[in-house]
């Protein structure tokens, strides 16, 4: 297998593990599987207990952030969450979507795709689906959601760019994404980069925060923004599986900081089909909508006159 493949099995391997776990005896997080220590638990994940929709059996706390708190859905919409894990944030999104709304859950886990599928059968939730896929080869069409959420899973992803062109290319026009994520200001120690439960821990993985926002601009996302912040700070008995004391001391003083951020951007408003491609519009109006493949990147269009990625 290739370095990048290697990378997502690892990870793969360690998500699966965390989703047999007996949540109430292995305290997971995003660190990896309950290997890392007990402190773990809450360096990076939120407390979602008072948002609606939230369940118990769905919060694994391997998040980094509250993404749907500040995602702004609204009723009605069609919601995509990445590396969805077990269900918690679809199920916070499905609140604010309501009946007439649509959530969709992509994970490449099928161990996290059962639990979440178990999850929303024991919740009677008819609107909330999830799907087994790779975040770098979304499996749904263009132009179909109006909001992406994500919550400490795209620093999993070896591309990162093409995960983020992704997400452009599912948003409807004037959709828009609330993202969190681990980024760094600053380097980390060689130790820690090229320790295996650091990257699936979400750590290692992490981009320069400039870089990772750089990435988002110059993919054509507009109105960047980031809506929270917050520093992680990592324990020694973390750091000391991978360091030595004096080690561990000159990273504390390097001034390398580990954060938390939640980032929204939007995907323009303007349709995206070039002039060459709105001419098929006259054609596809001599035929029936049951012929149109939705998304077609040959049509350029998603349906009958409405241009899309």
């Amino acid at each position: 297998m290739t370095n990048t493949e290697n990378t997502k099995d690892m990870v793969r391997r360690k998500y699966a593990e965390i989703a047999q776990q007996d949540r109430t005896t292995n305290a997971s997080s995003c660190c990896g599987a309950g290997g890392c220590s007990t402190e773990v638990y809450n360096i990076m994940s939120e407390d979602y207990t008072t948002l609606e929709g939230y369940s118990a059996d769905a919060d694994l706390a391997l998040g980094c952030g509250l993404p749907t708190q500040y995602a702004g859905i609204k009723a009605g919409d069609t919601v995509l969450d990445l590396g969805s894990g077990a269900g918690n944030d679809c199920f916070v999104a499905r609140a604010a979507a309501g009946v007439d709304g649509r959530v969709i859950g992509v994970d490449f886990t099928p161990e996290m795709i059962a639990k979440a599928k178990q999850n929303a059968k024991d919740l009677d939730l008819q609107n909330v689906e999830f799907r087994l896929g790779d975040i770098e080869a979304l499996p749904l069409s263009a132009c179909m959601v109006d909001v992406v959420v994500s919550n400490c899973v795209l620093n999993l992803v070896p591309d990162k760019r093409q995960a983020l062109s992704e997400v452009l290319r599912v948003l409807k026009p004037g959709g828009h994404f609330s993202i969190s994520d681990v980024v760094l200001n600053g380097e980390l120690p060689a130790a820690i980069r090229e320790a295996a439960e650091m990257y699936a821990g979400c750590v290692s993985g992490a981009l320069q925060e400039d870089e990772y926002l750089g990435i988002i601009r110059k993919l054509g996302f507009e109105d960047t923004s980031v809506q929270q912040r917050k520093p992680i700070v990592m324990p020694d008995d973390i750091l000391s599986n991978y360091m030595n004391a004096e080690e561990i001391a000159a990273f504390r003083a390097s001034g390398t900081g580990i954060f938390s951020i939640t980032v929204r951007a939007s995907k323009s408003a303007a349709p995206c089909c070039g002039p060459e491609k709105m001419a098929n519009v006259e054609t596809l109006k001599d035929l029936s909508p049951t012929a149109i493949k939705v998304g077609d990147p040959d049509l350029g269009c998603c349906d009958l006159g409405v241009a899309c990625c």
